[in-house]
């Protein structure tokens, strides 16, 4: 019962429905299950009841399961101990308290990993990676000093007699060596602090080696007053992708961008990813012999592949993803402009483009949605209209009302007039809405793809005009016409402060009693 994640087997295909809660007594039998399944290549195995019932009672909130469609596939147990343990050599026995936890302090400002552990069918969902954010999720809100543990070294043995233990754990860390488990905890920001001989009796794969591992708190403070440990995010953070036009030869090579880019923002512990609209047109190339109309048409066979591997991605890179937007060809034959919010618990729901640009009636063929709602993530309420429909202010005052907290605006624009006007009505967006508005574009040109020839973006972030955001209203802006990320920290809570103490109130000062916006009935 140590750190010990190596993954085995792919992930499902299909999309997984992925929750993260904290253990409970009735889990226990399942749980078990579990970490026998997990610990079949060491000699050991699940924790007895008793001692999960003690972890329970002594620190809940630092035992954590995570559940793929109701089954529990992985779990994360947790101890607050003394400073000395993240320093100082010591063995599992010594942190555990020969096993009875009698070393955990609950003022203690380190949080000390005892176990985790991932089913084998459930390994190459990332899910490791979801438990260890939740720990540092936990260390912030307790303002903790950071996490610690012994992390196992279980290649070590193949490699025991050219190296000594610290020569391994530097071959490993510059990549000279793979080891599955040093590997993983490296790349989620744990630094090796020493190492421990004799740290786990019996771990003959790495010969009773480990290497003390810890994470460091960069946001903890003197103790300040607890804050409750399930209260909701105040800072979330985003990354806008600015995407570069480029022929795809496949569809395959498509997701794999997708998927670079999904990887990389996540890696920066983003809450939100935002892809631009028509993001995938490059795929259209293939139809270039056809009409514009027909070529669309074929360009939506890929909307619900793409969907897909979206909710997946979604998941295993523990994001939601706003996916930009993509036609659709619906079983009316007509054909709309079409989203989805990708959630990384797995749900997804669908947003529909609803005004329409003269360009994409004429030359495509295309028709308004008439759906307009809010969604709620674990992120806050948000709200996404699609490029043109950024300048039609009673949509926005609709989601508005409904309490929304950001609002994404995937778009495509070929010319600096047209970008200027997505942009300044996004802006304006923010401030009469009081909210924020994140808008991401593509760059580049495609000229083997008619009606696509170029693009022009410039991907924001913008805020509200008041004393506690940016004087311009720009949280953060990219580079105009080059392929990148953006990443922005937007506060929930200054908005909940802007609508009742702001210099000005857009949305308490409305005369409702003059005039109104009211949705009508939606169809379909």
């Amino acid at each position: 019962m140590v750190e010990h994640l190596t993954p085995l087997v792919p992930a499902p295909s299909s999309t997984q429905k992925v929750e993260l809660r904290l253990l409970q007594m009735a889990d226990y039998k399942e749980f078990s299950d579990a970490a026998t399944e997990a610990y079949h290549d060491l000699d050991q195995g699940a924790w007895e009841k008793e001692s999960v019932a003690e972890l329970i009672k002594l620190f809940p909130e630092g035992q954590a399961i995570v559940t793929v469609n109701g089954e529990i596939a992985g779990a994360a147990l947790t101890l607050r101990v003394a400073p000395k343990f993240a320093d100082a050599a010591h063995t599992y026995r010594q942190v555990t308290g020969n096993y009875t936890f009698s070393t955990h302090d609950p003022e203690a400002e380190w949080l000390y990993g005892i176990d985790i552990f991932i089913r084998p069918r459930y390994r190459g969902m990332r899910l490791g990676r979801r438990l260890y954010d939740y720990r540092k999720e936990v260390a912030e809100k307790l303002n903790l000093r950071g996490i610690a543990f012994g992390g196992r070294l279980p290649n070590y043995t193949a490699h025991a007699d050219e190296y000594t233990a610290r020569e391994y754990i530097d071959a490993v860390r510059h990549r000279e060596i793979h080891d599955p488990v040093l590997n993983f905890q490296l790349s989620n920001d744990f630094n090796v602090r020493r190492i421990l001989k004799g740290y786990l009796a019996g771990d003959k794969s790495s010969k009773e080696y480990a290497a003390l591992l810890v994470w460091d708190n960069i946001y903890y403070e003197e103790p300040i007053a607890d804050r409750p440990l399930q209260e909701a995010k105040s800072v979330i953070r985003l990354g806008l992708v600015q995407w570069q036009m480029r022929p795809y030869r496949r569809f395959e090579d498509l997701i794999e961008q997708v998927e670079y880019f999904v990887d990389a923002v996540s890696d920066y512990r983003c809450d939100f990813v935002l892809f631009p609209e028509f993001f995938n047109a490059p795929l259209m190339s293939a139809y270039n012999h056809l009409s514009s109309s027909e070529a669309v048409r074929h360009l939506a066979e890929y909307t619900l592949p793409l969907k897909d591997k979206f909710a997946e991605f979604a998941v295993s890179y523990n994001i939601n993803i706003i996916t930009g937007s993509m036609p659709e060809l619906g079983e009316d034959g007509v054909l709309r402009n079409v989203g989805y919010v990708c959630r990384r618990d797995g749900t997804s729901e669908r947003f529909e483009k609803i005004h329409v640009t003269p360009d994409e009636t004429t030359a495509w063929g295309m028709r308004g949605g008439n759906k307009v709602q809010t969604f709620d993530t674990d992120s806050g309420r948000i709200g996404v209209l699609i490029c043109y429909d950024s300048e039609f202010p009673e949509l926005s005052r609709l989601l508005a009302a409904e309490g929304m907290q950001i609002l994404f605006v995937p778009f495509l624009t070929d010319t600096q007039n047209g970008y200027s006007r997505v942009r300044h009505c996004s802006q304006a967006r923010a401030i009469e809405n009081e909210c924020y508005v994140a808008i991401a574009g593509s760059v580049g040109n495609l000229p083997k793809v008619h009606n696509m020839d170029m693009q022009y973006a410039q991907s924001v972030v913008f805020t509200p005009c008041d004393f506690a955001f940016p004087n311009n209203g720009v949280k953060a802006e990219a580079t105009p016409n080059t392929e990148m990320i953006l990443v922005a920290d937007v506060d929930l809570e200054l908005l909940k402060t802007l609508h009742e103490r702001g210099a000005v109130r857009n949305l308490k000062d409305r005369r409702e009693d003059v005039y109104q916006v009211k949705r009508m009935p939606q169809k379909g």
